[in-house]
């Protein structure tokens, strides 16, 4: 996890601390901007009188206009450029012009000197620690040099060696030490920088996760006022309209959720009754936490009782597919001898028809547990799907094919059609038999109307996103809404004869081939159910 997010957090603390740098420098150019004036304001204002006369009045003349010049330049040009080129260019200038007018005014030599100490020191920010150093030492040899020229041409006016010698290490301490103050002040910046990107991150993947939790979060003050509410609440709660400007109070909203509020604030005790807090939306079980010791706001989480009992219901299914499992080989073995024996006495000769009957409803009711027994293993087995390409239309006729030779139709028809002369699929074979087996067991079984034969028929098509369909169209009366939306629970049926985990099974299944399976009404009459599987190329697609 680090190695992905390093590369951005360099990025992003090279530009702060470049932008640092930039401010740092625009009041560097500042501060020579106010020097160079200050030094022109000492040549031709009226302060000129107030101090000695220069040495070299012409030389004065000229560095001051040039310096100013040159510092208004650097001044406009500071926000361009490389930065390292503008800094050491610029104590470059603040050192040859700093010097020319130390030797043309001997009487603000001192002065000047000092106030170049601030341009060293600025420059040994700017600049890595060589640069910042050599640009100290070149002051320091360039005051010393001045002061030998001087001495050397008779204008050195009492001054005594020391005072270089005291520049000189004034200019080297000051080097190394703004070096130093600067690099541990960028240091800190970028850290304090990156720490506040990631708690920012830190605070965006939190917010992140709270909105998209399935369970609810409300945050409410004192006064039931909604003040956060994550996106599974605002669904949980709905849109009552009745919330002036945008302020929503639960007293309005959820009533009895306000009044369960209120009871736990003043008695403690929580009710985990399930509640409806919108009719149409699941129940939900609230649970309160306040946000901090001794305030005042509330924190709800409402826990929607659906996921919960679906959960538990997987869980179930789990637990009941295993044992199941077990207990059907049990089944399976005397299943197998009391077909076997049935086979043998219907092979007698002197068996009387009466005693036949009997056989037969034996027989039949040996079949039905066995039908019984192969759901239940076929819940328990969830075998892993194996897709591969699929051709709908001769995959559909060969269905038909294997099935009217297992399961004689006698009157009922059953049939493939399609829009398209092929139609590819990515599918696994083995799995795409056994639930259309399902399917069309039920259509011809409950799909037909009332003394008249079973119209079953597989249409092949593509919907509006290209993606592959097998509808299995039945004649029948249809089914009620009420039924529809539980059609695909386990052990529900409305047959006294079935286990209602054929459509289950069937669903799940298609889930494992990263397929859909529906059930749709048909306005004419009959039923639909639709089985939307991925096209070849849908990884392609995506």
């Amino acid at each position: 996890m680090p190695s992905r997010f390093a590369a951005p957090y360099d990025a992003i603390d090279s530009t702060e601390a470049d932008q640092a740098l930039r401010r740092e420098l625009h009041f560097f150019t500042l501060y020579r901007l106010l020097e160079a004036a200050l030094l022109a304001l000492l040549i031709f204002g009226p302060v000129a009188g107030f101090i000695e006369a220069p040495r070299h009045p012409l030389l004065a003349q000229v560095i001051a206009p040039a310096y100013l010049t040159v510092a208004c330049g650097l001044f406009l040009t500071g926000r361009r450029g490389d930065l390292r080129t503008q800094a050491l260019l610029g104590v470059i200038c603040d050192i040859a012009f700093g010097v020319l007018a130390m030797h043309a005014i001997p009487g603000v030599g001192t002065g000047i000197a000092l106030m170049l100490m601030f341009n060293i020191a600025s420059a040994a920010l700017l600049l890595p620690l060589p640069l910042g150093l050599g640009a100290a030492i070149a002051a320091a040899l360039a005051v010393i040099g001045e002061f030998v020229w001087s001495d050397l041409t008779g204008g050195g006016d009492g001054r005594k060696p020391v005072e270089p010698v005291m520049f000189t290490l004034g200019f080297v301490a000051i080097a190394l030490l703004t070096n130093f103050v600067g690099r541990q002040m960028r240091a800190s910046q970028a850290l304090a920088e990156r720490r506040g990107m990631e708690v920012a991150g830190m605070a965006e993947t939190s917010e992140l996760i709270i909105r998209r939790m399935r369970t609810g979060v409300l945050l409410v003050d004192a006064d039931n006022g909604l003040r956060l509410a994550n996106e599974a609440a605002m669904l949980l709660l709905g849109d009552t309209g009745d919330h002036p400007e945008g302020h929503r109070n639960i007293s309005v909203d959820a009533p009895e959720l306000a009044r369960r509020l209120e009871r736990w604030r003043s008695q403690g005790l929580p009710d985990e009754t399930p509640l409806q807090l919108v009719p149409g939306m699941p129940e939900v079980v609230p649970r309160f936490a306040r946000l901090r010791a001794g305030s005042d706001q509330t924190l709800i989480f409402l826990d929607d009782t659906s996921l919960v009992s679906r959960r538990a219901e997987s869980m179930t299914l789990a637990t009941l597919g295993r044992f199941s499992a077990s207990l059907a080989h049990e089944i399976r073995n005397p299943l197998a001898a009391i077909n076997y024996a049935v086979q043998l006495l219907e092979e007698s000769h002197e068996l009387p028809t009466s005693d036949r009957r009997l056989l037969e409803i034996i027989r039949q009711q040996g079949v039905r547990m066995n039908g019984i027994v192969e759901n239940v293993l076929g819940l328990a087995r969830r075998e892993p799907a194996q897709a591969e390409s699929v051709e709908l239309i001769g995959f559909a006729h060969q269905f038909i094919d294997e099935y009217a030779a297992s399961h004689p139709l006698e009157q009922d028809t059953l049939r493939a059609s399609g829009t398209l002369p092929r139609v590819a699929a990515l599918a696994d074979p083995r799995h795409l038999h056994q639930v259309l087996t399902a399917l069309v067991h039920n259509a011809l079984t409950y799909g037909r109307m009332p003394g008249q034969p079973a119209r079953v028929t597989l249409h092949v098509s593509v919907d509006a996103s290209n993606a592959p369909v097998i509808e299995v169209l039945d004649r029948g009366p249809g089914i009620p809404p009420s039924v529809a939306s539980q059609l695909f629970r386990p052990f529900f049926t409305t047959s006294g004869h079935g286990t209602g985990l054929g459509l289950y099974i069937a669903r799940e299944l298609c889930r494992a081939n990263q397929a859909t399976l529906d059930y749709v009404s048909l306005p004419g009459g009959g039923g639909c159910f639709r089985i939307r599987l991925p096209g070849v190329n849908a990884l392609l697609t995506a």
